[in-house]
């Protein structure tokens, strides 16, 4: 229930195109169409100024081609035979033709690159948002073991309380302190000092422990002193 109210409060996120998310992918691609497409209209330019040497017409007719894909040969049919029929009028017509298409692929290719961006924008939301759950459940999970541990300190405290009242101070002060220890206990885990603390808390156990064995021997030591001599 929490993580579901935390999750309903996040704004929604906006669609993401289908586009690639890395911008590497359209550049490199659209860098390569480019230098495609200026060297095939170079090498036109060059057919137009040398019209007059026919050597020079075929081989850069040849080097444009290397640029393209074969065509069907039903373009080529058709080439052909505009060509044999050599009207003004064909010529203009498709000329038109070929600027709306080289237009239209242009306003493509700029969208593209528009959803590119946008893609990659929405992707860095979507990673944004997923660290951000992320770091909301552990803190709803620290929230919920922070709260156990407090019922656990209250439910011990009340115990300490009927002890103080029904049992004797002895065992009712030291559930109270049990209870404050139970309590602090999340607080010193996640606390920087954690270290310390546990290390200073074996220091001080491991004191107290030998300080017990020590005080056993010396208790045994003292007691086989004072025992009297065996009677004769």
């Amino acid at each position: 229930m929490a993580l579901t109210g935390c999750s309903s409060s996040l704004p929604p996120l906006p669609v993401q195109p289908e586009a690639p998310t890395s911008k590497a992918v359209v550049t490199t691609l659209g860098q390569d169409l480019d230098k495609t497409d200026h060297r095939v209209g170079a090498a036109l330019v060059a057919i137009e100024r040398n019209a007059d040497k026919p050597k020079v017409v075929v081989a850069e007719s040849r080097l444009a081609q290397s640029y393209l894909p074969a065509p069907p040969e039903a373009d080529v049919a058709f080439s052909m035979a505009r060509a044999a029929k050599g009207d003004e009028l064909d010529y203009k017509k498709q000329m038109d033709f070929g600027r709306k298409l080289a237009t239209a692929v242009t306003l493509a290719w700029e969208k593209l690159e528009a959803n590119q961006a946008e893609a990659a924008r929405v992707s860095q939301l979507k990673d944004a948002r997923i660290v951000e759950l992320t770091a909301e459940v552990e803190r709803v999970k620290k929230d919920a073991a922070a709260n156990l541990w407090t019922m656990a300190a209250v439910g011990t405290a009340v115990l300490g309380a009927l002890a103080m009242a029904f049992a004797g101070p002895k065992i009712g002060i030291s559930l109270l302190a049990s209870s404050a220890a139970i309590g602090a206990f999340p607080f010193i885990v996640e606390s920087e000092y954690f270290g310390i603390i546990v290390g200073t808390s074996l220091a001080l156990a491991a004191c107290l422990g030998i300080y017990w064995l020590w005080d056993r021997v010396r208790d045994s030591a003292n007691k086989s002193d004072e025992q009297p001599p065996p009677q004769v």
